[in-house]
């Protein structure tokens, strides 16, 4: 009890010397968008049970699937702080399981939680007084499946299949969560939720409020079971990367590019983060576009390898933080720079696949041609030049690979970090195909020149902006990378002092305005352009013939104004700090 307790207060004094500001402001808004979410989920309390079980199957979704996009997920006191300790594998897991329920996530959650509470008191007192534990219980469920699977995942990663086999499990259960429409039409007939769904481990709280009180004790005993393997899990943490013992075919390079180029692939096919996230790109890409064939529409096939390009951009974004401190290799090389060699090998690695998907499911599909083959075209050179881009301007000091700890995953200490470049890049990277889209939907086949012509300007302007920057700012880069301290030159995203008001406007600014520029603006209008009605979730399509192109102009334009507002609010307190900022340098001088 007393290492407990004394784990549960190490969480405590770090969260509150950590939450000042970015990060309190990052973890402010995460609460106010997760506190919107458990409000809509406690509001289903008030509807079917059914309703409510549905949605904590999503939030069970997501604790699961979340740790994937946040390096492990919330390892504020990681196992391997208390080696030296002796503790038994099952003190060990006891104490950062009763520490992991301290934080914003477990609030929020729990909060979601209390819709158990509120769908007790509507059916009656022993109910009400049930929701009690079985709000506590469930939230351990919850917490443990994430420990469990980040544990799982860890082993997994040190060998190549078990890398390609979560990235495969993660990508389809990922794209399958974002398809969800899909799958209440398909199962709900006229709104109905699948009374399965009661029966799933998230579903067991509704199930004890409901009167079948054993689910409180199959909850428990998840709960103990959920526990001893974590525990056993623990103890096989420590260890590194098992490393490949095949024979090395030598380089044969002539030049310092072609050597790169050889360098790149080689850690393409042999590093097991990277198998993890091209495997999960693809896997995404498949699954996402391949989901609505349950209602026989075919119409999303063509797009799966563009999706699967920009995934796998958003995978990649941090590049040169994620190889280290090898940076110094190129710095120490005269008139030497891996961007161009490193573009190439993005290429080879990607868009092959991306080539046959769009090819092989637009066959199927049959068409549209034009369309699907500008925008590919103009993703491929788009994502390109934008991963070294973003990763050499925009960049993250990450964890060298030899020193990759138990969490293969956790490939650098700022996760939210890392989480704002992967949606930065997908936002930027579907940007570069938005002249040859509206090229195509105007001229038709033209259009697949001007994809070809923007692929290839972007992957040479890009490129050559990440080689300037390098060749400029290599020193600090490097600088970066080893000691974690980001130089006054470099580019960040940290936000003025200002309000947490307005810090909280500005993040779901940025958070939200992809979803009426991308897919209900420029998707839409897409779809809208085709002949392509009443599809999915894009409400353009589903509005009268008069209101169809307004609706989606008025949703690229809400989305434009959101960005634009998430600029302009920092931008004005930025400008007002700076008399003050101004004021104290000529006071220190």
């Amino acid at each position: 009890m007393a290492v407990t307790m004394t784990m549960v207060r190490m969480k405590v004094a770090i969260l509150r010397h950590a939450m000042t500001g970015q990060q309190g402001g990052m973890a402010a808004t995460a609460g106010s968008a997760g506190a919107v979410l458990a409000a809509g989920t406690i509001f289903l309390a008030f509807q079917d049970g059914d309703w409510l079980a549905a949605a904590y199957a999503v939030w069970m979704l997501g604790w699961v699937i979340g740790p994937v996009f946040t390096g492990g997920g919330d390892e504020t006191l990681r196992p391997e702080f208390f080696t030296l300790l002796g503790l038994p594998a099952h003190r060990l897991a006891a104490g950062l399981l009763v520490a992991a329920f301290v934080g914003v996530a477990p609030a929020v959650s729990l909060l979601a939680l209390s819709g158990l509470a509120v769908l007790g008191v509507r059916e009656g007192v022993v109910p009400a007084l049930v929701a009690v534990p079985a709000m506590l219980l469930q939230l351990a469920v919850f917490v443990l499946l994430s420990k469990v699977t980040v544990a799982v995942l860890g082993i997994a990663l040190r060998s190549r299949i078990g890398a390609i086999g979560a990235g495969l499990i993660n990508g389809v259960i990922l794209a399958f969560l974002g398809q969800g429409w899909v799958f209440a039409i398909a199962f709900g007939q006229g709104g109905q939720i699948p009374p399965i769904v009661r029966y799933l481990p998230s579903g067991w709280g509704v199930l004890a409020v409901q009167g079948d009180y054993a689910a409180l004790t199959a909850m428990a005993a998840l709960v103990a079971l959920l526990l001893a393997a974590w525990a056993a899990l623990l103890s096989k943490r420590a260890g590194a990367t098992r490393v490949s013992t095949r024979g090395r075919r030598p380089m044969r390079a002539r030049t310092a590019r072609q050597a790169v180029l050889a360098k790149e692939l080689r850690t393409w096919s042999r590093d097991l983060v990277r198998n993890h996230q091209l495997t999960f790109a693809l896997a995404y890409g498949v699954s996402f576009a391949a989901a609505p064939l349950m209602l026989g529409w075919t119409g999303m096939l063509p797009w799966a390898g563009p999706i699967f390009i920009v995934m796998a951009a958003a995978m990649t974004s941090n590049l040169y933080g994620t190889d280290g401190t090898s940076l110094w290799l190129t710095l120490m090389t005269p008139g030497g720079s891996d961007v161009r060699g490193r573009q190439w090998a993005w290429l080879v690695a990607v868009a092959p696949v991306a080539l046959v998907l769009t090819v092989a499911f637009t066959v199927v599909a049959g068409g549209p041609w034009p369309m699907v083959l500008a925008v590919t075209a103009a993703l491929l050179g788009g994502a390109a030049g934008m991963v070294p881009l973003v990763s050499v301007y925009a960049l993250v000091p990450g964890t060298d690979p030899q020193r990759r700890g138990g969490n293969p995953l956790r490939t650098s200490e700022d996760d939210g970090g890392l989480t704002g470049l992967a949606y930065l890049m997908l936002v930027l990277v579907a940007l570069t195909a938005v002249p040859a889209a509206v090229a195509t939907a105007v001229l038709g086949w033209p259009g697949v020149a001007v994809g070809v012509v923007t692929g290839a300007l972007c992957a040479w302007g890009f490129g050559l902006l990440a080689e300037r920057r390098l060749a400029a700012r290599g020193p600090e880069l490097l600088d970066m990378m080893r000691t974690g301290r980001r130089p006054a030159t470099a580019m960040t995203f940290k936000l003025p002092d200002m309000p947490k008001a307005a810090r909280i406007v500005t993040m779901l600014c940025w958070s939200f305005g992809a979803i009426p520029l991308i897919p209900q603006g420029i998707l839409a209008g897409v779809f809208v352009a085709n002949g392509q009605l009443e599809h999915s979730w894009f409400l353009a399509t589903y509005m009268p013939p008069g209101l169809r192109w307004p609706t989606a102009i008025g949703m690229i334009l809400l989305g434009l104004a959101l960005y634009g507002t998430g600029l302009w609010i920092p931008s004005k307190y930025k400008t007002k700090s700076t008399p003050g900022r101004l004021a104290d340098v000529e006071t220190a001088r």
